[in-house]
């Protein structure tokens, strides 16, 4: 990637930014808030419930992983920057020149468009700011709600794979997979565009580079 994205981005409604240690209890309250609402969807669920404790743990991972330049994980924020509606993540997991979004929202803040929203400004700064060529989603076929993200924001459908997806539990089969895709020049012409943020460094500098 020619650089790592913004630290923090703030859309209309969200705060989408770096996780913090000290977001430990909020994302466990949306965590428990939503247990029946992610695991249908969510390998990670399977390993809750967590402590704090194991969560401060895992968010300093994640903020390791972001300053190392390997991997970012987001927080999906309210304005207030305190309650967590979700998290989001540019994945690094599908080679060179491109990156992965991952989001999940939490059940009393779903159908308001917050997933939509925050995987808009993050698809415009993967281009921006990392230079990648592509952008990938991958969606659970059964999962309605997942799938009109991508839909909805002018990602191209490519394909179904079958059994590509990691089993939810331990012996369960592998689940299929669909897999959207937007390519940089593909950007300026679809829904993302319309989509207004601000974007901030890992010091708090407003950072500016549209697509």
């Amino acid at each position: 990637m020619a650089g790592p994205p913004p630290y923090r981005i703030e859309t209309e409604r969200l705060v989408v930014r770096c996780w913090e240690p000290r977001d430990a209890a909020a994302l466990t309250e949306a965590i428990d808030e939503s247990v029946e609402h992610l695991s249908p969807w969510m390998p990670w669920m399977h390993h809750e419930p967590q402590t704090v404790e194991d969560r401060v743990e895992l968010l300093r991972r994640f903020r390791g992983e972001f300053d190392l330049g390997t991997d970012f994980v987001y927080g999906i924020l309210a304005p207030d920057d305190e309650r967590v509606i979700g998290g989001s993540g540019l994945h690094t997991r599908v080679g060179d020149a491109a990156v992965e979004i991952g989001y999940w929202i939490r059940a009393s803040e779903t159908r308001k468009g917050y997933a939509s929203e925050a995987v808009a400004a993050l698809t415009r700064a993967a281009f921006a700011w990392c230079g990648v060529d592509r952008v990938e989603i991958k969606v659970d076929p059964d999962n309605e709600p997942s799938l009109g993200v991508p839909r909805r924001l002018g990602f191209v459908e490519e394909a179904t794979l079958r059994r590509r997806q990691l089993p939810l539990t331990e012996g369960a089969e592998r689940r299929d997979v669909v897999v959207f895709s937007m390519l940089v020049e593909e950007a300026a012409g679809s829904p993302i565009a319309a989509v207004p943020f601000t974007a901030y460094d890992a010091a708090g500098r407003p950072t500016s580079r549209p697509v």
